[in-house]
Formats: structure tokens, C-alpha cells, sequence
């Protein structure tokens, strides 16, 4: 494994090489790729220490993943080495070529037993918990029977289905809400010419993100201050995220609009064999319509996509409109890994036993 930096590889061959293992990764992980990645790094705050690690086999990039120094683990003074993951970020999975699983994962520890510098242990934070990405640490793990511990489990919605957009709605709700929703809509187009806008490629980018920022901001999420244009880095951010996967034929954009202006809007990552929904919004002024679930009605046409097997969500476990349409669940995980030498293995131990046991670390 190493760190690459200008001395070893040129900034063009290593774009081209990222690209290559983003094509041939056994899974796919948008908020790794090269474009999203950029957008990360260059809004995090200066005091971040992000470093990129490769595995590299004879000349190949095999698999990346950003890894982080912190002496902070949520909140508290533990000294650790982690996925380095943007607060906007909602999977952990490397990047990892196909049948090179094991080989990462044993490659990743052994580097870091050599060099752990201050951390006592490596955080793998939203890892999926299926998968040859998984099975590969679990297997990895054992073979030298190296200390682990998941720390946190997670349920969150996703589509997983081989039927038509109208055969899952019609098994997601029942007629009376289904009846209900077609209500909703056509009391909607009440308001004016309703349109769904259904958006790829580069075009009308730059307007389209603006557009989200504002009706995000004029939201509950701008009030509370949580709105990504509440702060300059993640507007600077998002804005740069949306950019790049439109740029790298990522992005896919709906709409749900009357009389043109944007009353729902929706970002999807399309990574096949999966999708990520990254973020949605809505104008609170028309909630009494649901326009987010309308839009969301309108999003089940990624079941139709011959390229995608699933799409997750990115919402969090419980969401209370999500989990009303999508029917399925991607299990996540949070796992601790043991590192370096005999002190530090049994350090990690019992700051495990202790977490596991209160929950934290106090």
C-alpha cells in the first residue's frame, strides 16, 4: 500500500488509474470516486489530516481509500485512524477491484501495524454489510485472528426489486393511499402547469444546483441552520459535488415543478450495478401536497433502469417518508479494527469492552 503522491505517479496517470478501478470496483462507491472525493477534500477544514492510500500490484491500482488522523472519536480524547468521510458522505465501502478483496483489507493492516503512528485503532465507518467488500474484511480479519468490533448497525431504506414502478407502488400502499396520492397531484396541478423534470448530462448544471440551494435554504433545514447554503464550504461543496458528477456522467436530476419553478428536486448518483438518492428538498409552502413523496413516485422509474439492481436511499434509519414507498433494507455497519503491536491490541480491547458495554467511551 502506498500514499501517491506527485514523486511516484503523475496527477494524469493517477486520475486515469482512479477512473479504471472505479469502473472494475466489485462494489460501487460514488462518494470515493475521484469527482466527489475533489469536492470533499477541498472544502474540509485545514485542520483535516486526509491522506489517499492505494493498493498498488504491479503497476495497477487495485484499490483507494481516503483514510484520516484524528484524535477525536466522537467527542472523545481517542487518537484513531479512520475512512476519511465529507459529513454529506453515506458510504465507507473502498474502492476495491474485483477478486482483490482480501488482499486490500490484508494489505491495509499490515501497513498500518508498521505504521500506526498515534492511532490506537482504525475506525471503518458505514461499511456495507453485505457484499464482497464485507466478506473480504471478514475473511481478512481471520486469518490472523485480528481484534474487531462493530460499534454501530443501521437499517436504511432502499429499492431492491425486479418488477415495474407500478407493480412496487401497488405493493408498497395500500389502494386507499394510492387513491389518496392521485388526489394530492391533481389538486397540485390546481396550482398551475405541473410538470416532472427528468435532467442528465452537463446542461443547465450551474442553475439547477442554485436552484436547490435555494429551496433547501428557505426550508426548516435553513432556519435550524443546517442547510447546505447556511455555510460556505458546503454550498462550495455541493455546488463542486454536482458539477463533477455531471461531468463524470453520474448525476441524474428531477423536478417536480409548476408553473416552471422547482417545488421538489432530487439528486441521484447512478453508480450500476447500484444508485445513491444523495439529497432532495422541497418548498415547505406546498407540503400540505407532499411534493416530496409525488417526486419520490416519480423516482421509482430507476427500477426500469436495465442498469441498476438497487438504489439506496441515504436517509437515515426510520425516515418517516421514505420508508413509507421503499420496502427493502441496506444493512450498515461501523467497525473498529485492531492495529500495531501487542500494546496497542490490548488497549483496543478494553476501550472495546468498555464501548460496547456503556454504549461510549465515558
Amino acid at each position: 500500500m502506498h500514499a501517491l503522491t506527485p514523486a511516484q505517479i503523475s496527477r494524469t496517470a493517477f486520475l486515469a488509474a482512479w477512473d479504471e478501478l472505479t469502473n472494475c470496483a466489485s462494489e460501487p462507491n460514488p462518494f470515493f470516486e475521484e469527482w466527489f472525493l475533489s469536492a470533499s477534500l477541498a472544502n474540509l477544514p485545514e485542520s483535516a489530516k486526509v491522506e489517499v492510500f492505494a493498493y498498488i500490484l504491479g503497476g495497477d491500482l487495485l484499490g483507494l481509500m481516503p483514510l484520516e488522523q484524528s484524535r477525536q472519536y466522537y467527542g472523545y480524547p481517542v487518537p484513531h485512524c479512520g475512512a476519511a468521510l465529507h459529513a454529506n458522505s453515506f458510504c465507507g465501502a473502498p474502492l476495491i477491484a474485483k477478486g482483490h478483496e482480501i488482499d486490500f483489507w490484508r494489505t491495509l493492516f499490515t501497513a498500518l501495524d508498521h505504521k500506526p503512528r498515534h492511532a490506537l485503532f482504525l475506525h471503518l465507518p458505514q461499511l456495507p454489510a453485505d457484499g464482497p467488500v464485507a466478506e473480504g474484511l471478514r475473511e481478512a480479519l481471520a486469518e490472523h485472528d485480528r481484534p474487531s468490533a462493530i460499534v454501530h448497525r443501521e437499517e436504511r431504506a432502499m429499492l431492491d426489486a425486479e418488477i415495474s414502478p407500478e407493480e412496487y407502488l401497488e405493493a408498497s400502499m395500500t389502494k386507499k393511499r394510492r387513491k389518496e396520492l392521485r388526489r394530492l397531484r391533481k389538486r397540485l396541478a390546481e396550482e398551475g402547469a405541473l410538470s416532472v423534470e427528468r435532467t442528465e448530462g452537463e446542461e443547465g448544471i450551474a442553475e439547477w444546483t442554485c436552484e436547490f440551494l435555494s429551496v433547501e435554504r428557505a426550508g426548516w433545514k435553513g432556519a435550524e441552520g443546517s442547510a447546505l447554503a447556511s455555510a460556505a464550504h458546503t454550498e462550495q461543496f455541493f455546488t463542486d459535488a454536482m458539477a463533477g458528477a455531471a461531468r463524470s456522467g453520474r448525476l441524474e436530476r428531477l423536478a417536480l415543478r409548476v408553473d416552471g419553478r422547482a417545488i421538489a428536486m432530487l439528486a441521484n448518483f447512478i453508480t450500476p450495478p447500484g444508485a445513491y438518492s444523495f439529497k432532495t428538498a422541497f418548498d415547505e409552502r406546498y407540503a400540505k401536497y407532499s411534493p416530496g413523496l409525488l417526486l419520490q413516485l416519480d423516482n421509482l422509474e430507476l427500477l426500469g433502469n436495465e442498469f441498476i439492481e438497487w438504489v439506496d436511499s441515504c436517509a437515515a434509519e426510520g425516515h418517516s417518508m421514505i420508508e413509507r414507498l421503499w420496502r427493502e433494507k441496506r444493512s450498515m455497519q461501523s467497525i473498529n479494527v485492531a492495529i500495531g503491536g501487542k500494546l496497542r491490541r490490548t488497549l483496543f480491547e478494553r476501550l472495546m469492552r468498555r464501548e460496547l458495554r456503556k454504549g461510549n467511551l465515558q
